[in-house]
């Protein structure tokens, strides 16, 4: 295995590293935006549900890396 990641796999490292943040963020406090917005709880669902979508992506990304790094 190479001793240093590839700046391509690390940059998307880095990406779905903020995304899985992002998303955590998110999933923390849509129930206080929803609140303060005074928006109906299907908005929550609805800010959950991205989330979710975020974390997917990340998982997929993460994998893509993975399967990239490792010896043949």
């Amino acid at each position: 295995m190479a001793d240093q990641l590839d700046p391509k796999l690390a940059r998307q490292g880095r990406i779905a590293a903020l995304v899985i943040a992002g998303a955590a963020l998110l999933s923390i406090f849509a129930p206080v935006i929803v609140s303060a917005l005074g928006l109906p709880a299907r908005f929550e669902i609805l800010l959950l549900l991205f989330a979710l979508a975020a974390f997917i992506w990340a998982l997929v990304v993460a994998l893509r890396i993975w399967q990239n790094t490792r010896d043949t």
